[in-house]
């Protein structure tokens, strides 16, 4: 037995939550995972999972063992890479996934500068607006937009994203241009609506002196996709609400028009999440921070 290769997939199972989950995260058969998690098993003489036809659950000592075994392949991953030989490199695999207009206008594009730094550094990244299981599906970290409401993350805000409301020149050739936030509702008008977590949409509230307004209003497309969502605005379907990164060239080219400019929404905060339970590898922090760099420019955070 490969004492590390079974104490990885071990780590894989529980993380998972099931044999085959595992085998394809690891790339390889769902025999060799169980016959090297058997093996653990038989080594330390002791039961590290309860097996059903139905789940997987790790038992007390599993547990245990788990919490330290995990600890132990990370950082055995930031010693080897750490030494001298290797120039301190940071080095290996990183599992993210961000949301698709984000990776399209602001992350892909600045990605080779990380690379020039970090060249041994592969991604696999995950460019959707889904609700992530980094656990089960294995990925080291998300970048997301809005309040981080999973307690079982770590999340470290990295930027405000600030909010305007915006729509398609054909639009509002054919609706009018609204005065008043309130005038979305209940009239002719019609929003796009932006389904966060497939649960409904975001509550925008907007501001101009002491009065508040909180406004939806009628859509005719509900939609959970970033890129599908501005493609909509720009066909005039109806009214967008967008981060100013989203919008900026269209407006500068006059493919969308600004509304309600003595209006203010509350930014958006932007996060990065990971699980607690990881040792944070030199690879997900640099990568942590090159992106609080990134994002200093395009949504600092106040102050």
């Amino acid at each position: 037995m490969d004492r590390f290769d079974a104490m990885r997939a071990f780590v894989r199972v529980v993380e998972a939550g099931s044999f085959t989950r595992a085998a394809e995260t690891l790339h390889m058969s769902r025999t060799s995972v169980t016959q090297l998690v058997q093996q653990l098993e038989a080594h330390l003489r002791v039961k590290l999972l309860n097996r059903t036809t139905r789940q997987v659950n790790v038992t007390e000592d599993g547990a245990v063992y788990y919490e330290r075994v995990a600890r132990l392949l990370a950082e055995l991953e930031d010693v080897e890479i750490g030494l001298p030989g290797n120039a301190a490199t940071p080095r290996g695999q990183l599992r993210v996934d961000v949301p698709s207009p984000f990776a399209n206008m602001v992350l892909v594009p600045a990605l080779p500068a990380f690379h020039a730094q970090y060249p041994e550094i592969q991604f696999e990244m995950g460019a959707s607006d889904r609700k992530v299981d980094l656990i089960g599906e294995n990925v080291d970290c998300v970048v997301r937009g809005g309040e981080i409401v999973d307690g079982s993350l770590v999340a470290r805000r990295v930027g405000e994203l600030r909010l305007g409301v915006y729509a398609a020149p054909a639009y509002l050739a054919r609706a009018g241009t609204p005065a008043h936030p309130a005038e979305l509702i209940d009239s002719h008008h019609r929003i796009v609506r932006f389904r966060w977590n497939r649960s409904g949409g975001f509550p925008y509230a907007m501001h101009r002196g002491e009065e508040t307004a909180t406004v939806g209003g009628t859509h005719i497309l509900s939609i959970d996709d970033g890129n599908a969502y501005l493609t909509a605005g720009l066909a005039g379907l109806g009214v967008l609400w967008l981060p100013d990164y989203m919008a900026r060239d269209h407006v500068l080219a006059g493919r969308l028009a600004p509304l309600f400019a003595d209006w203010r929404i509350d930014p958006m905060p932007l996060h990065i999440a990971y699980p607690p339970n990881r040792h944070m590898s030199r690879k997900l922090r640099v990568f942590i921070d090159w992106v609080s760099t990134l994002m200093a420019q395009h949504a600092p955070l106040p102050g």
